[in-house]
């Protein structure tokens, strides 16, 4: 018997969005981007989420972030990654499913389609507010007189330029897609996280990692790339000093999160839904679709740690579980003894009915 209500996706969760079904706050004919931060999700702290499609010829214009760092996944299309950082600082390389890229805070960037179909992304930030200033904005906010004085020109040379600042967003390029040799190669900005072997590998499921340990340009912000097979389950767990952000690639999950009232709260999420879950609050993930659950999920920290419950039964003597639990010796479960955790485990019980 489950102990609390369930939820649809169409119901309200305060730890859920649904940006499948949100309305972009930047949309135009190449490209729209929907948005997951503090202003749509209270509850939001030191992460946000945004997801991006870019049209063919689609550009989001050059552009950086004041506060917060970005970690990019490529969920299809191709597209070419340019930074621009500190002292004159370039890098340029492209992305295709799959593969990441990560910007520091500060450093101009830009996201251009080179592909014939959409290039879609999930953005995430290391800030539940990311502050953003394009390109266009920067050199509007300067006059005609100053721009020229920068470039050795006239100012008469700047007429032309909009005096507005607020940022473009998404632009069209009007030419097909230069892409230099230089960006095809190995770039410390890119990771291809499904190319690699995944670190864990049961019949539950498998997780691909990005953390400082394997990508270690990342700074406040890491992701796991998670399936979980039909026969599977992300044992409930807490992750002591790091948050959690994630998003569903494919499939539909049901997730349990504890709040610190008491409350359970039981909810279903689908393909291009959200959640957040703070510090050290309590959930599990399970598989009720009929095929496999593929999460992105995000953590403020270069490498999460988690509690899990496999292990942690192991830590008090069965009469100190005892005296928690209220019960018998005799009626505490036999809990097999664990040693490391295993993030996944197999479900070997019928799933609880989904209401």
């Amino acid at each position: 018997m489950m102990g609390s209500t369930m939820a649809s996706t169409d119901s309200r969760s305060r730890h859920v969005v649904s940006l499948a079904k949100r309305p972009p706050r930047s949309s135009g004919s190449h490209g729209f981007i929907t948005h997951m931060d503090g202003a749509d999700l209270p509850m939001l702290r030191g992460l946000s989420m945004r997801h991006l499609l870019l049209r063919p010829q689609g550009l989001r214009e050059p552009h950086w972030h004041a506060n917060a760092h970005e970690l990019g996944y490529c969920l299809r299309g191709k597209a070419l990654i340019t930074i621009a950082g500190n002292h004159a600082e370039r890098e340029c390389f492209t992305v295709a499913p799959g593969e990441m890229f990560f910007v520091p805070s500060g450093a101009m960037h830009s996201i251009e389609n080179i592909g014939d179909g959409n290039a879609e992304f999930v953005l995430a930030f290391s800030h539940e507010k990311p502050e953003d200033f394009g390109i266009k904005a920067a050199f509007g906010a300067m006059t005609d007189a100053v721009l020229g004085n920068t470039y050795d020109l006239p100012a008469s040379a700047f007429a032309r330029l909009e005096r507005l600042t607020p940022s473009g967003n998404i632009v069209a390029v009007a030419r097909q897609p230069i892409v230099e040799e230089q960006a095809r190669h190995v770039n410390r900005y890119k990771y291809s996280v499904e190319a690699t072997p995944p670190q864990i590998d049961f019949p539950a499921g498998t997780a691909h990692t990005t953390k400082a340990a394997l990508w270690p340009v990342l700074q406040d912000i890491a992701m796991f790339s998670v399936t979980i097979s039909q026969k599977g389950m992300r044992e409930p767990h807490w992750h002591p000093r790091t948050a959690e952000m994630g998003y569903v690639a494919a499939g539909h999950a049901r997730m349990t999160i504890l709040d610190p009232d008491g409350r359970a709260d039981t909810y279903l999420i689908g393909p291009g839904d959200a959640y957040f879950i703070p510090r050290a609050y309590p959930h599990h993930i399970e598989n009720v679709g009929e095929g496999m659950l593929h999460l992105l999920i995000f953590f403020d920290q270069v490498s999460p740690g988690d509690v899990g419950f496999r292990s942690l039964i192991n830590a008090y003597p069965r009469d100190v579980l005892t005296a928690a639990f209220g019960v018998a010796e005799s009626d505490l479960p036999p809990f097999p003894f664990t040693e490391i955790d295993p993030l996944l485990v197999s479900r070997i019980n019928t799933i609880d009915p989904v209401q």
